[in-house]
């Protein structure tokens, strides 16, 4: 039997302890690549004893002592108040071992790596977790975020084209149930709170949703315009894996002074642009060379330049270059500045070779970010959506993750 229990839902759009903070990461910390170990997995979301891996390069290429810290977190992402033997087995901070410096580069770097879980450091719970780079001075070089899970819950996942008239060929909603036959929920309006992620993006995380209907031990969540994100326009690429060589979306590469300069293809605004379907890996990126036999030291870097033709009056809009390669974050390293010569908005960004996902995107003057003001937005662009399911039972001093649900719009409904 159904019940309808739609009384006032408090929907937002949350950060979660990701919004822009005036932290910088160093300039010389490059290739942040945190994901899991299986194969074909972008987003540092695990199941318990699962492994993840992180690897990223130091230019200063002299060996330096960096240790790792790992923090117990609440939904919203803060610290939470559990001691480090309740989530941990081992040593919840540590010194990384596995380093190796890069191989007949012309930027020298130091590469570093670390697993988890490993000898000394093993998670007991699920939940939010943060992982810290700390120097020899403990001071904080980078930190990420990353999921652990349980699945004590199973959850079916399904994209639909938008119900709002104004919106109907431009956005895409998520409808998803939480099926738990064998876990008793009490209280599902204040015990599970899900969080719905695009291409695993949490600067876009939809939360605050409470389930619409029950149906036996289902949960049904058949939102619309709640649940709507804009579909976005497919993600641009290059790669860049022979560092001497244009590809199909590098027009030219030139040896600068140290490093080689890789120009990319004047990219053009799609906004008025009708949808076109080409294949890309939804804002990721990949490292690899065809210089080498490892892709951790033997990829070199270049400078790679951006250039964007756009006639839209963006009212003094500022324009970014964003993916996962930046961690989705937008700063200077990747603003775009317009060239009065040219007639381009243009960025200069350091990158390891690979194989890169991009867009662009624009920020007012109230941090109001858009993905769609220069790349336009469509219904059918195929999208990534992850549904988390968050578990705070009564009286319990955590938040348990108790199941993930996966969906893509490339089959979207009417």
């Amino acid at each position: 039997m159904k019940k309808y229990l739609f009384l006032f839902t408090f929907v937002c759009i949350i950060q979660l302890g990701f919004s822009q903070s005036n932290f910088m990461e160093p300039n010389y910390i490059k290739t942040i690549v945190f994901k899991p170990a299986a194969s074909n997995s972008y987003a540092p979301i695990i199941k318990l004893g699962e492994r993840i891996n992180l690897s990223f390069d130091d230019l200063n290429a002299n060996e330096h002592d960096y240790t790792y810290k790992i923090e117990h977190c609440t939904l919203d992402w803060q610290v939470s108040d559990l001691s480090e033997s309740e989530f941990v087995h081992g040593y919840a901070e540590d010194r990384i071992r596995d380093y190796e410096n890069s191989f007949n580069t012309l930027q020298p770097y130091t590469n570093y790596k670390l697993s988890i879980p490993n000898e000394d450091t093993r998670i007991k719970i699920s939940g939010n977790y943060m992982l810290s780079v700390l120097n020899e001075d403990e001071e904080l070089i980078f930190k990420r975020h990353f999921v652990v899970y349980q699945p004590k819950v199973t959850v079916g996942v399904a994209v639909y084209k938008s119900r709002d008239i104004s919106t109907i060929n431009t956005k895409q909603a998520v409808e998803f149930n939480i099926n738990h036959p064998d876990f008793r929920i009490n209280n599902p309006d204040s015990e599970i709170v899900p969080v719905l992620l695009q291409n695993n993006n949490w600067k876009t995380a939809i939360s605050g949703l409470k389930p619409q209907f029950y149906r036996g031990t289902q949960l049904l969540y058949k939102y619309n315009k709640e649940t709507s994100f804009w579909g976005g326009n497919e993600f641009l690429y290059f790669d860049s894996k022979d560092i001497r060589s244009s590809t199909l979306n590098i027009a030219t590469v030139e040896l600068g002074r140290d490093l080689y300069n890789t120009y990319l293809y004047t990219n053009e605004e799609r906004i008025d642009l009708p949808y076109t379907l080409f294949p890309d890996v939804n804002g990721n990126f990949i490292v690899r060379t065809l210089n080498g036999g490892n892709n951790n030291t033997d990829a070199d870097y270049s400078w790679v330049h951006f250039s964007l033709k756009s006639l839209e009056n963006l009212d003094r809009k500022s324009i970014f270059i964003q993916g996962d390669f930046n961690n989705w974050e937008l700063n200077e390293t990747n603003k775009l500045h317009y060239n009065s010569e040219s007639g381009l908005y243009e960025a200069s960004i350091l990158l390891k070779q690979g194989f890169y996902n991009y867009q662009y995107v624009t920020k007012d003057k109230n941090n109001v970010v858009s993905n769609h003001d220069i790349d336009g937005s469509h219904y059918q662009t195929e999208n990534d959506y992850t549904v988390l399911v968050y578990y705070t039972k009564f009286g319990s001093r955590y938040t348990q993750v108790i199941g993930v649900g996966f969906g893509n719009s490339q089959k979207i409904n009417n």
